[in-house]
């Protein structure tokens, strides 16, 4: 390539753009074909050859400046009113505290309460037999020794009732001074008298007490 010809190639830069496609492409070709290696040779010392140079932009000319352009001062600028923002203040953190909790004394199990007592039993005084005690004797129980030694007296017993209401005990509580009218007394009173015995409160048939009226043991005529 003579040098007219690169000077002219050197001038245009679309032209050498083209031609450096062309044998780049060339050589892409000749690579995958297999060409032999004196083309990749030669084809590189083209390359070696073109020597592309371009011509730099001509400097730009200022513009010239305009003929008697009134001077117009530039507007005003206001500067934009200042907006206030009312900044909230920060949140106030308020710290609770719980109160100390005082230890719990463990519960005082009271022992259970002993069993009340039954109540205790009511009893009914015995009832008499039918008619007065003093009804019992006659004049043929007096006792043969006290009545030879011309003894008189009074007596009165306490006697204990049994659930049958037979008199189970005599206690005389007032003497009559003689022995043996002290025990006719009893004996006749164990003998002959007969009580409804007492009841407790269930109605059940119980022992009980009973005070006789006062016997008097007086001689005839």
């Amino acid at each position: 390539m003579s040098y007219a010809q690169r000077k002219q190639l050197s001038g245009n830069p679309a032209v050498s753009i083209f031609l450096t496609v062309a044998v780049v492409g060339s050589l892409m070709y000749a690579i995958v074909t297999g060409l032999a290696y004196d083309v990749i040779k030669k084809t590189a010392e083209n390359l070696k050859v073109i020597d592309v140079e371009q011509q730099p932009p001509p400097p730009q000319q200022p513009p010239p400046p305009p003929k008697d352009m009134p001077k117009v001062p530039p507007p005003p600028v206001t500067p934009p009113p200042l907006v206030q923002v009312n900044t909230p203040p920060p949140p106030t953190i308020q710290t609770v505290v719980a109160p100390a909790i005082p230890p719990v004394a463990p519960p005082v199990i009271a022992p259970p309460a002993p069993p009340a007592p039954p109540p205790p039993r009511k009893t009914q005084s015995a009832s008499p037999a039918a008619g007065d005690v003093r009804t019992l004797f006659s004049a043929d129980d007096y006792p043969a020794s006290a009545a030879a030694a011309g003894a008189e007296g009074t007596a009165q017993a306490t006697l204990t009732i049994g659930p049958d209401g037979r008199v189970s005990g005599c206690n005389l509580i007032r003497s009559t001074g003689n022995s043996s009218l002290d025990s006719a007394t009893c004996n006749i009173l164990r003998r002959r008298a007969k009580f409804s015995p007492a009841k407790d409160s269930n109605g059940n048939p119980t022992s009980d007490s009973y005070t006789t009226p006062p016997i008097r043991w007086q001689l005839e005529g």
